[in-house]
C-alpha cells in the first residue's frame, strides 16, 4: 500500500502535459508543467512547503505558531494548508484589488484575511511591509516573506527542476516563466542549468512589470502599459530574483493571454488562469524565435476557478478595455511574429 504521511507528502510530482496545438503549430514541443494539480491547486504550495519547514529546521517557527504573509492569494493558500497540517494558524495580509475569491477561500481555509488597499513596495503601507510588522507585534508569530526568502527558490531546485529534466529524459532545450516572487524560475533555471548549461532561461512578463526591462536592459525603466494578472510582474529585485540568471526576457500583451487560456480550455481541456496563459505566450515566443525542434518548459501556474468573477466576465473585461473577441491562435502567433 502506498499512501502519504500527510497533506504536505503530497505537494509536487506534478505531470508535464504537451500543448498539442501550439506544438504543432510551432513545431516544438512545448510543455506544461501541471502545478495546478499540486494540493492547494497552484505552484505555490511548494513554496509554502519550502519555506515553512527551512523555518522549522532553524527554529524560526516554533510549535502553536502563527505564520504571517503578505501575498496575492495563492502562497497564502499553501500557507494556510501547510499550516493546517503542521498545527500553525495563519494570518493573511492581501491587497484588496485581488479576486475576491481568493478571499473568500481563505478565509473558509481558516486564514485570518486582512485585505489591505494596493501601495507600490517604497510604501510604508505595502502589503508585504504590513505583514512584516504584524509579524513583529504578533506572539509566537513568523512572517513568510516569500518574496526575499531564498527558501523559496530552493524547493524549486530540489523538487521542480529535477522532475523536469527527468520527465523530459533531460532533452529540455528552454524553461520559460513569469515572476511574482522569482523564486519558480530562480530556483528551476538554476538545477536544469547545472545540468546543462545551455538550457535558456526565459522571463516572460505581463505589461506593466519591470522584470523584462531588467533582464533585457538592466533597469527597471520600461514598465509601461498595464496587466489584468494576479500574481505576477514585479517591479523590484528580489532576493529570488537576484538569484535567477536569465538569458533573455519576453513580454505578452492580455489580448494574447486571453486567447491563449480560452484555445487551451476549449481545445485542450485546461481550465487555467492569466499567469500560465502568460506563460504559455512566453513559451510560444521562445519557439519562435528559436525554430523549430525546440522543448520549450513552462508552467501552469493555477485554474481559472479563483478569477471566474473576472476573465470569464465579459463586462469586467470590457470595462478593463479588453471587450471579447474571437481571436484565433493562428492569428494570435501571427501577431507575435509581426511583434518579434
Amino acid at each position: 500500500m502506498s499512501t502519504h504521511p500527510d497533506f504536505c507528502g503530497t505537494i509536487g510530482n506534478t505531470p508535464l502535459i504537451r500543448l498539442n496545438k501550439l506544438s504543432e503549430l510551432t513545431g516544438c514541443e512545448i510543455l506544461g508543467k501541471a502545478e495546478f494539480l499540486n494540493p492547494g491547486g497552484s505552484v505555490k504550495d511548494r513554496a509554502a512547503l519550502g519555506i515553512v519547514q527551512d523555518a522549522e529546521s532553524k527554529g524560526l517557527l516554533k510549535p502553536g505558531g502563527t505564520i504571517v504573509e503578505g501575498t496575492a492569494g495563492n502562497t497564502g493558500i499553501g500557507l494556510t494548508l501547510v499550516g493546517n497540517a503542521k498545527g500553525y494558524k495563519t494570518i493573511i495580509i492581501i491587497p484588496n484589488t485581488q479576486a475576491p475569491e481568493k478571499m473568500e477561500m481563505l478565509r473558509n481555509m481558516g486564514a485570518e484575511v486582512r485585505p489591505v488597499p494596493p501601495a507600490p513596495y517604497s510604501n510604508p503601507g505595502n502589503y508585504n511591509h504590513i505583514a512584516k510588522r504584524v509579524a513583529e507585534e504578533s506572539e509566537n508569530a513568523f512572517w513568510a516573506n516569500q518574496f526575499d526568502n531564498t527558501a523559496n527558490s530552493e524547493i524549486h531546485a530540489t523538487t521542480t527542476g529535477p522532475e523536469i529534466w527527468k520527465q523530459t529524459d533531460g532533452r529540455v532545450s528552454a524553461f520559460v516563466t513569469a515572476i511574482g516572487t522569482g523564486g519558480t524560475l530562480a530556483g528551476i533555471s538554476s538545477y536544469l542549468k547545472s545540468q546543462n548549461d545551455a538550457i535558456q532561461a526565459v522571463c516572460v512578463d505581463p505589461y506593466g512589470a519591470a522584470m523584462w526591462s531588467w533582464f533585457k536592459h538592466g533597469h527597471l525603466d520600461f514598465d509601461d502599459g498595464d496587466s489584468i494578472a494576479e500574481g505576477i510582474g514585479q517591479g523590484r529585485v528580489t532576493e529570488n530574483v537576484a538569484r535567477a540568471k536569465i538569458d533573455t526576457a519576453y513580454r505578452v500583451h492580455d489580448r494574447h493571454m486571453l486567447a491563449i487560456i480560452r484555445h487551451l480550455l476549449h481545445n485542450e481541456g485546461l481550465f487555467l488562469g492569466a499567469s500560465s496563459g502568460i506563460n504559455v505566450g512566453g513559451a510560444v515566443k521562445v519557439a519562435l524565435a528559436g525554430g523549430p525542434g525546440q522543448t520549450i518548459v513552462t508552467i501552469l501556474c493555477d485554474t481559472a476557478q479563483k478569477y471566474m468573477s473576472r476573465l470569464f466576465d465579459q463586462d469586467w473585461l470590457t470595462e478593463n478595455d479588453l471587450p471579447p473577441e474571437d481571436l484565433s491562435i493562428e492569428a494570435m502567433i501571427d501577431e507575435m511574429k509581426s511583434e518579434s
